[in-house]
């Protein structure tokens, strides 16, 4: 068996975590490559010294300079790197078979795209690389040739359930909706009045997923869904009416694809994500992910429900920003990554992120999302107009 060499991007985060793990239960089938970590420096050093990376890459020169003695002193032969140049660089290089791109947010989009150009086997974690440039990130697919898993337990359980040509469309195979299910996050039955008072905490203690905060929070106002909505519609040249939301409080369907004859395949399984990423790795075999086996007596019940527009807008400003299409999208994520470290911060109330989005998404400019220039200059105007915002009626 020939050994796959990996890059992990983000690789102290929650995905960058369980994948190191699976990849650590078949030493005999992949050896990492490289790992990044932005800023967590310590973090790094730890991983480094267990799984042995060729390179390591932190945001900042001071922080690799750090960590190149740290390095030095283990005995270990690691270079340290930083910059985006760096994550791009240990996404395209030519000794990697796999890249888990797993970076959160925007700053995700160059590595991941650096890695297709490259026609590698892309992990794709970063849901923003698809929201703020779909159409330019899928041509790139196409045009290198790379294979492209989705990671996010929604989309990878809709590749599960669709055929292998998908990408020809849905509607030549039978494809009548994919249906995207979501938790409904902690606070699916509160009531509209209620939500003005939620606190970080709260918002960042997700009922099933073991997540970092941010998607955390995302998950909680549905913004997380909403982006997952775009991308779906990317991953699987879908339209946004093509797309259902269902919330689904158990998390064990992790998303369905209803076909024309009445048939809904679905796939099933704990809320675990080394599930998807085991799958993504050995694919199209399956291995081992230390997953818990599913014990449907255990569950014993499985709800479903339509989302509350009212209490939670982000989901339909998603879909609003899809349809506008052009640069609406990286619009809509920018202003969300805004108001959601304003809440972290506790400049901005819960119920505050989508109505702070919205007015971004007002106000801001769409324009063809035709290269890469104006993708990022639409991220950067939609920042600096939330953070405007941010600073005058919002509290």
């Amino acid at each position: 068996m020939t050994r796959q060499r990996v890059t992990v991007l983000g690789a102290t985060g929650s995905i960058g975590t369980s994948t190191l793990d699976v990849i650590a239960r078949h030493p005999e089938r992949y050896d990492v490559f490289a790992l990044s970590a932005g800023t967590q420096k310590e973090a790094l050093l730890a991983l480094c010294e267990t799984h042995r990376p060729a390179v390591a890459v932190l945001s900042r020169s001071e922080d690799a300079h750090w960590l190149a003695g740290e390095l030095r002193r283990a005995g270990l032969a690691t270079e340290a790197r930083y910059g985006e140049e760096a994550l791009c660089d240990i996404a395209a290089d030519a000794q990697v078979d796999v890249v888990m791109a797993a970076i959160v947010g925007g700053a995700g989009l160059m590595p991941a795209l650096a890695g297709v150009r490259a026609g590698k086997r892309m992990l794709l974690a970063n849901k923003e690389a698809l929201v703020m440039s779909g159409a330019l990130f899928m041509a790139e697919v196409a045009r290198s040739g790379a294979t492209l898993l989705p990671i996010d337990s929604e989309h990878n359980a809709i590749y599960q359930c669709l055929p292998p040509t998908h990408r020809d469309g849905l509607d030549a195979h039978g494809v009548h909706q994919l249906l995207l299910t979501a938790s409904g996050g902690p606070f699916r039955e509160w009531s509209r009045e209620a939500l003005g008072s939620v606190t970080v905490e709260q918002a960042c203690a997700h009922p099933n997923w073991s997540m970092g905060r941010k998607i955390s929070v995302d998950s909680a106002t549905l913004m997380n869904k909403g982006l997952e909505l775009i991308e779906a519609c990317w991953l699987f040249n879908a339209s946004v009416d093509q797309v259902q939301v269902v919330i689904h409080p158990q998390s064990v369907i992790h998303s369905m694809v209803a076909y024309k004859d009445g048939s809904v395949l679905a796939q099933l399984g704990n809320p675990d994500m080394r599930t998807p990423i085991a799958y993504g790795l050995a694919w199209p075999e399956r291995i081992d992910a230390g997953v818990k086996p599913l014990d449907l007596f255990d569950v014993a019940r499985l709800d479903f429900q339509a989302p509350d527009a009212d209490r939670f807008p982000c989901l339909a400003l998603a879909s609003q920003a899809m349809r506008e299409g052009g640069t609406a999208p990286a619009i809509l994520n920018a202003a969300n990554e805004v108001a959601v470290a304003a809440f972290l911060d506790k400049r901005l109330s819960f119920t505050g992120i989508g109505e702070l989005v919205a007015r971004v998404l007002e106000q801001g400019h769409v324009c063809p999302a035709s290269e890469l220039e104006a993708i990022a200059e639409a991220d950067r105007r939609s920042r600096a107009l939330a953070t405007e915002l941010l600073s005058g009626s919002f509290s």
